[in-house]
């Protein structure tokens, strides 16, 4: 693949999106501890299920509007009427499921801040603060505990694939691909074991 830069980068990036070069670059993979930025990729990622990484991603701005910039609070005082406008929103992804799961959901994600202190903290803990450098998966026995966990608790689109998706983009697991200008050990400094 010929990129502009010169940089090569994960087979999944498309060069002809400027967007999503920049999150490959700038986000993607780098650890994320703060909450809200938590909820929103958490959002995120539940709105992929069945869809592309890039069709959300080229909705992000959208989403962000109309989900009140994933104000946690907002979004768990969400009634029938904000669902129905949201469903009626051409702007985004207008799966009513999955609507009612991102209000759900923030509900959950409150609780989790609630019991443990943040949602970072709760999140985190399943790796005992550690990055995990792993390539070629879709998920992973951790993907398939923390799922199962969030889904105990209520929460709907967070199936293990959905999960390991998440985690790689919060940068829980460390995914960028051989030949890939950040793959392990390169630009960050980073190496195999973290």
């Amino acid at each position: 693949m010929d990129w502009k830069d010169g940089k090569n980068r994960c087979q999944w990036a498309n060069p002809k999106n400027e967007k999503y070069i920049q999150y490959h670059d700038e986000e993607w993979g780098i650890p994320v501890y703060d909450d809200q930025r938590l909820f929103e990729m958490l959002v995120l990622e539940s709105f992929q299920a069945g869809l592309s990484w890039e069709c959300v991603l080229n909705k992000r701005e959208a989403f962000r509007k109309a989900f009140d910039d994933f104000d946690l609070a907002a979004v768990c005082s969400y009634g029938e009427e904000k669902i129905t406008a949201l469903k009626e929103n051409p702007a985004i992804i207008r799966n009513r499921l999955k609507i009612q799961a991102a209000v759900q959901n923030a509900k959950i994600f409150r609780q989790i801040q609630k019991e443990c202190g943040s949602f970072s903290d709760y999140i985190w803990h399943w790796t005992d603060g550690n990055i995990i450098y792993e390539i070629g998966k879709t998920k992973s026995p951790l993907s398939d505990i923390v799922s199962a966990d969030l889904k105990r608790r209520g929460m709907k689109f967070v199936g293990s694939t959905i999960i390991y998706a998440y985690m790689q983009a919060i940068g829980i697991i460390y995914s960028h691909e051989k030949g890939c200008f950040l793959e392990c050990g390169k630009e960050r400094g980073r190496n195999k074991n973290g």
